[in-house]
Formats: structure tokens, sequence, C-alpha cells
């Protein structure tokens, strides 16, 4: 089981929280980096109170390469409609060489209508456009010249510079749960990124047999592994026993889902059912999330449970664990909680 370290919390609206932020993630992944943790993955947020500070998981992936050694440095997720495929892989090829060949990106299709004030005519097709651009984004990896529409109207065929210092570019497709895109993502072969909240073990269980099935069945792809990698978010905090790991976690981790579930109900895509609830109707559902999610899927106790979880989550076929840390712990506490799951990961 490989484990990585996520980042994709709520943060100050201050610019001084957010400076004081940018200098907890560097933190944060330099000791991953030095604990023998696979990856750090950062997202693209827009305009909204959950990941106020992640606009561009290129240039703060940048930052990062440069500060660490060994770790890699991931987006997780790009909203590929919101850009040209071409500067995608323009950006990623920068990464890519600032790292030595440490970078992966997953491809996310967008769902927060206020996203795609940067792309208001992507936003209805996005999921087509989504796969169609992951299909290109691996022709110019690879240096394909690939036509586009140049200023004056005319199609001209254009090479993507500067030239990635790894032939392949690892993808990963994004599931909010929806079988569909589990078994696309098998299809494209790429590897897949999702997250064990809001879904029972055995609907998972489901989705990654489902996933396997496609991606064997799928015809070979540039670049793509033979065999697809499967990674999950879970929300991680690895304490001194169960009970310390609740009470740290159990506030910051309520605000964080009753901050996620506003940011829902001001979707306009979404089916208004989050924007009707009232706060005591918002309150009783995040006590029952909490602990639903206690009961499954996050690693949020001693590191016996966390453990017995990660065990679990490899026997459901889970290749990878995204530990996400940035929910509203402090530093110290992230820092702390990582230096146990490191011990306890030496020993399974």
């Amino acid at each position: 089981m490989e484990l990585s370290v996520m980042f994709f919390g709520a943060d100050d609206a201050s610019a001084a929280g957010h400076a004081a932020k940018y200098d907890d993630i560097m933190a944060i992944t330099r000791a991953a980096d030095r604990l023998g943790f696979t990856a750090v993955w950062t997202p693209e947020r827009h305009f909204q109170q959950v990941g106020q500070v992640f606009p561009n998981p290129a240039l703060l992936s940048a930052a990062l390469a440069t500060a660490t050694e060994r770790i890699h440095v991931r987006a997780g997720s790009l909203v590929l409609p919101l850009h040209h495929p071409l500067r995608v892989a323009e950006d990623w090829a920068v990464v890519d060489n600032l790292s030595r060949g440490r970078v992966g990106v997953s491809v996310a299709t967008g769902w927060h209508s206020k996203d795609f004030v940067l792309a208001p005519g992507a936003f209805e097709g996005r999921r087509e456009q989504a796969f169609r651009d992951l299909g290109l984004l691996r022709r110019l990896w690879a240096g394909e010249a690939v036509e586009f529409t140049d200023g004056a109207g005319e199609r001209v065929a254009v090479t993507s510079q500067p030239r990635p210092y790894s032939p392949a570019l690892p993808l990963w497709t994004t599931t909010s749960g929806s079988p569909q895109t589990w078994e696309a993502a098998g299809g494209l072969r790429t590897n897949i990124l999702g997250a064990t909240i809001g879904q029972t073990r055995e609907e998972l269980a489901g989705k990654i047999e489902r996933y396997r099935e496609a991606y064997t069945a799928a015809p070979e792809q540039p670049g793509a592994p033979p065999r697809g990698t499967v990674t999950l978010m879970a929300h991680t905090y690895t304490g001194t026993s169960d009970e310390q790991a609740r009470e740290l976690a159990g506030g910051p981790l309520k605000a964080y889902l009753r901050s996620y579930v506003a940011q829902t109900a001001a979707n306009k895509g979404a089916d208004g059912r989050a924007a009707a609830l009232s706060e005591a109707q918002l309150g009783t559902l995040t006590d029952f999330a909490f602990q639903r999610y206690l009961n499954w899927g996050s690693l949020i106790g001693s590191p016996e449970t966390c453990r017995k979880n990660l065990a679990d989550l490899a026997d459901l076929g889970c290749d990878e664990v995204a530990c996400f840390v940035d929910f509203g712990l402090g530093v110290d506490e992230v820092l702390a909680g990582l230096e146990r799951l490191a011990d306890l990961r030496e020993g399974m």
C-alpha cells in the first residue's frame, strides 16, 4: 500500500492566513518527503471557502518540486475543461523538468458552476471535453504535433515545448463516485482518484471491480501501465489513541463537512436539496456523516486502528491512500500524525 499526502482544506480568508497556509504546506510536504510518502497532491479550486489557496496545482507543484528530493508532485485534481490542453502540457512539462520526472496529473471534469466563469462555454459539455482533451494531452506529452486553430483562423500543427523530462505523463481520472466515471477511467486506461467518504465498502468494492474489468478490456494507450492504480482519498489523523484522535479531529472535521455542504448548496448545477437545509438539519447531517465516516473509510484513530483500516482498503483493491490532512488540524498535529503513520507503515 502506497501512502501519499493530499491538501484540499478550507482556509482563512485573510491574506496573512493564506501566506501562513503556504508555509504549512511547504513544511508538511518536506516532512512527507523525509518520511517516505509517495506523493503530495494539490487541487484546483476557485472562488470558494473550501480550498482558497489552490487555484493552480502546477504553480504550487513547481514550488514543492524545488523544495523536495524524492516525493512525487501531483495535481489532485486539474479541471481540464477550464484549460487549453497545450497549456496544461507546457505547464506540467516545466514541473516535470524541475522535479526530474516526479509529476502526475489527475483530470477532473469539473462540477461547480462558479468555476466555469473561467470558461463558461465549457460547462455543459465538460465531461465529453475532459475525456477528449485527455487524449490530446497524452499526444502532446509524447511530442506529437497536433493541429489547432491559430489567431488568423488557420489550422496549424504545433508541438508543445518545453519537452518533458519523462516520456509519459502519469494520468489519473478523478471521480466523485459515479460508477460510469470509474468505468470510463478504465476504458481510457488512466489510473483513478476517488474517495472513501460518501459510500459504503460494498459500493466501493463494486466500483473498483468495474474499473478493473474495463481497464483490462481496453486497448493499450501511450504511456499507460498494464494495470491501473486505484488511489483513494481519506481524511487522516493518526493519534496516540482512538479517543485522542477523535477528540482532536472531531471539531475540525465537522466544520469542514459543514463548509463542503455550503459549497454544494451554492452550485447552480446541484439539485437544490442542500440549499434548503436549516441550520439544525445541517448540524444533524454533519453529525451523521462524521459518525458514519469514523466507522468506515477514514484514517482517524490510533496507529492500530489506522493499520487495520489500511489493511481493509488494501483488501478492497486500493493501491494508494491519499491522506487528506488539512481539514482544520494545526500544523504541529498534522506533522505528529504523519510521523506516527510513517512508523506504522514500516511495520506492515
